[in-house]
């Protein structure tokens, strides 16, 4: 197989954006991307889009060749493809990306990811995002992810001494990020206060514990590591892209303050990219909850099991850290448009890499870590991406 590498990237803002069309923002990140990466339009092989309900959301399905056309690209009858991994969508397009051009069939390849969350309400919104769990044994009788994850939670204070402190430092760290973020919906920083006295979602996360529903797009283009250097001075490897899957429902796991998906997944992609957590200068992890922030450290292997929400606190994944997580804002403050996240974070790790994200860069980052979640981890996709020499 051919060694990958990120080319070009680009983003929407993301937020509430009501006057903007899914086709637009889609087209904006694809375009941002394809001029990011010296290319023109009559380079690209294929589209791969991630995308988790535009059915419901915007009465929209079969998407993918939507966005090529109104690209105007229909002429040339490029394949086009919608992947849905629930909030993994993204990260699952660009696996599908990936794995095209490693495999040779194709040189140049987009990978997009929209989403338009805020064009419903926020109770239809929650109900669409919720069938990323099991329908029949956890949403039928009312669990909504939210839910889910704050009994994830419950389990993790219960069983490590993780205390509700602990968990509203994430929110706080991922605001203080935003803050230099002109992408990010969410730019306010918060206080420990207000985190814990927002209001009540699920014991015994808050409103401040919870992602946003959001609006955005985001695209990478992808193309062979030995000709990388014909589009960029900063050549950007993926050296490795791993997927792992778990049961749907909690209820069937035997531990559900550990996601086995992400363990396989990030025990799979250090291994193929010869490398360990303590090599990653900068990650982006899934921290749609607080929780699941402190989860995925864990499971990720930067640190022991029950140990997050005290190195959290501590400031070991904060600037000047060993590991500076999430400088984009993460999920809970750059947002959450659920088929873009993945991708997003590609952008952000890239962007690190190269040494072009201005104030929120991250000195001496080499080598970089995605990692996104669907449901309550059903499936879980890690990336690792290292800037090449």
């Amino acid at each position: 197989m051919r060694e990958v590498a990120v080319l070009g990237v680009g983003q929407t803002k993301f937020g509430e954006l009501w006057d903007r069309s899914f086709r637009e923002i889609g087209i904006e990140a694809g375009l941002e991307a394809l001029v990011d990466a010296k290319l023109s339009s009559s380079d690209l092989n294929a589209l791969y889009l991630g995308n988790m309900a535009s059915g419901t959301l915007i009465d929209q399905e079969h998407i993918a060749p939507l966005i090529l056309d109104y690209a105007g690209l229909a002429g040339r009858h490029l394949p086009s493809v919608r992947i849905e991994g629930g909030g993994a969508s993204g990260s699952l397009a660009l696996h599908q990306g990936y794995l095209a051009v490693a495999s040779g069939l194709y040189d140049y390849v987009v990978v997009g990811g929209a989403e338009k969350l805020t064009d419903v309400p926020d109770a239809t919104a929650s109900e669409i995002t919720s069938s990323a769990a099991d329908h029949e044994w956890e949403v039928v009788f009312g669990a909504t992810l939210p839910a889910l994850w704050a009994l994830l939670a419950r389990r993790h204070m219960h069983q490590y001494g993780t205390t509700r402190e602990q968990l509203a430092q994430v929110p706080v760290h991922a605001h203080a990020m935003a803050a230099r973020n002109p992408n990010a919906h969410y730019r306010n920083k918060l206080t420990l206060e207000q985190v814990l006295g927002a209001g009540p979602v699920a014991e015994p996360l808050g409103m401040l514990d919870c992602a946003p529903f959001s609006d955005g797009a985001a695209a990478v283009v992808l193309g062979p590591l030995e000709t990388a250097r014909k589009h960029t001075d900063t050549p950007i490897r993926i050296a490795a892209s791993e997927v792992a899957c778990d049961t749907m429902a909690l209820q069937h796991r035997e531990d559900i303050t550990t996601l086995a998906s992400t363990v396989e997944a990030a025990r799979r992609a250090f291994g193929r990219a010869r490398r360990a957590p303590p090599d990653v200068r900068v990650a982006e992890i899934h921290d749609g909850y607080s929780i699941s922030a402190l989860v995925a450290l864990e499971d990720l292997g930067f640190v022991e099991k029950g140990r997050a929400g005290a190195e959290f606190s501590s400031g070991t994944f904060g600037p000047g850290g060993r590991t500076v997580v999430n400088p984009s804002g993460g999920l809970k403050a750059q947002g959450r448009p659920f088929g873009a996240v993945g991708v997003a974070q590609v952008v952000e790790i890239v962007r690190q890499l190269r040494g072009e994200a201005k104030d929120r860069q991250v000195p001496g980052a080499a080598l970089g870590l995605t990692h996104d979640v669907g449901g309550t981890g059903a499936t879980s996709v890690v990336h690792l991406l290292e800037r090449g020499n």
